[in-house]
């Protein structure tokens, strides 16, 4: 028998092909031959047939200039850190788009002279959060909480629970990240147990803010008791709340989940969240409340370097004032219609001969959000050998295992998705 590999096309020839002559015009030469040798490399291990290059190296160009690719999101876990958090709105990429050129974001076209930048985008947050005064944006929830103590606990005192000093992930922890702006921290109660006493022991004249801490990828059960915001308002320092996930209103699946909306009612004086976490939208840090805090906070040299480009501006303003976003949408997703949608793909893929059946699982929201709550959702059921395959494919789908079977769970795969999903179920059923 002939060796396969001596059908693998050479790369002149893939190059003349219409679809990497027109990517090479777009993207570039080299990045067009770099894809082209992925795609040979891997017909040459056996992991696609001679006559699948071509194809497989247009869909590695498919994530265009960059390294990051595009994957489909079957994890059953709305929001995946490893994936990126979430997804952003057709609207926010739009924006993004546009804005990738010139833009007014310090100029007043009007007047001609410079303006606040991002003034829309902090705009449209005081309107979703209209007990917020003012409002700050940085490139992550974390910075958001440091610039925080470095601008108003620097040489001072911050006291908080021994409950909530937590990992926030990938090794850092809280206590690590606040005392690296000078802060000093005041532990006060148990890690179960802390009472307005508590803090109020702790409160001195060095005392620069009580702070809360939602513990947010972890749940503590029993014998438990923590204080309330609006008892620690009557204390007099200002309570800084950071609760982590995003939620900027109550919402009624997640009705354990802090919001700012309700924590800043309460009595907060600040309160520091994520944005690409339950909102929807991009990575950035967002700090909401009192105006003279956020004034001072936003003022200091530290804001500086940990202010967001335009990019994130547009897409924070478009998710913030756009239609629902795909984390809503997931968040929302009725199970029963997810079932119906796993049942019409397993009967599709199965009539191709594919082991395959359509099964109920759970979701969780994931993102350090929500810890505990299972959404019910439906999942395509696949051999174990199929992950890898999903994960590798020219469209890589990423499900988990459970069980000694993958699972694809549609919780966070928009419909639009089904027909790429099966698409790239069947190849890797080929190879």
């Amino acid at each position: 028998m002939r060796d396969t590999r001596r059908r693998i096309p050479r790369t002149d020839v893939l190059l003349r092909d219409r679809r990497l002559a027109d990517a090479a015009q777009r993207l570039g030469p080299g990045v067009v031959k770099s894809a082209v040798r992925q795609a040979q490399e891997r017909a040459r291990g056996g992991g696609i047939a001679p006559e699948d290059v071509v194809d497989t190296a247009v869909a590695l160009l498919s994530g265009g200039v960059g390294g990051l690719r595009p994957v489909i999101n079957a994890t059953g876990v709305v929001l995946h850190t490893n994936l990126g958090r979430a997804s952003l709105s057709a609207a926010a990429r739009q924006a993004v788009q546009e804005a990738a050129g010139p833009t007014d974001v310090e100029l007043d076209l009007r007047t001609g002279v410079r303006a606040k930048r991002g003034r829309s985008a902090l705009a449209a947050l005081r309107e979703r959060v209209p007990s917020a005064a003012a409002a700050h944006v940085v490139n992550n929830g974390a910075a958001a909480l440091v610039l925080v103590a470095t601008a108003l606990a620097a040489d001072k005192d911050i006291v908080i629970s021994r409950g909530e000093m937590v990992e926030i992930g990938d090794g850092f922890r809280l206590p690590d990240l606040l005392v690296s702006t000078g802060a000093r921290l005041r532990e006060v109660g148990t890690t179960n147990r802390t009472t307005v006493a508590d803090y109020a022991a702790a409160i001195g004249p060095d005392t620069a803010f009580v702070l809360k801490v939602h513990p947010s990828n972890f749940r503590v059960t029993g014998f438990t008791r923590a204080a309330a915001v609006a008892d620690l308002a009557t204390l007099g320092p200002p309570v800084v709340v950071d609760i982590g996930s995003g939620l900027l209103a109550p919402h009624p699946l997640l009705p354990e989940e802090p919001d700012a909306r309700t924590q800043l009612g309460a009595g907060a004086s600040l309160v520091t969240a994520s944005g690409d976490k339950l909102l929807g939208g991009p990575q950035c840090g967002l700090l909401l409340g009192r105006e003279e805090l956020v004034r001072t906070v936003s003022r200091h040299p530290l804001a500086r370097a940990l202010r967001v480009d335009k990019l994130t501006l547009a897409a924070l303003e478009a998710t913030l004032t756009g239609p629902e976003t795909p984390t809503a949408a997931a968040l929302a997703a009725d199970p029963a219609e997810l079932l119906q949608r796993a049942e019409q793909l397993a009967a599709l893929l199965a009539a191709d001969g594919i082991d395959v059946r359509a099964v109920e699982s759970d979701a969780t929201v994931g993102g350090g959000g929500a810890p505990g709550v299972t959404l019910p959702s439906a999942a395509l059921s696949l051999p174990e050998l199929y992950a890898t395959a999903l994960r590798t494919g020219p469209v890589p789908v990423v499900g988990r295992l459970e069980a000694g079977r993958c699972l694809l769970d549609l919780r966070a795969v928009p419909p639009e998705d089904d027909e790429r999903l099966a698409e790239a179920v069947r190849r890797a059923a080929e190879r």
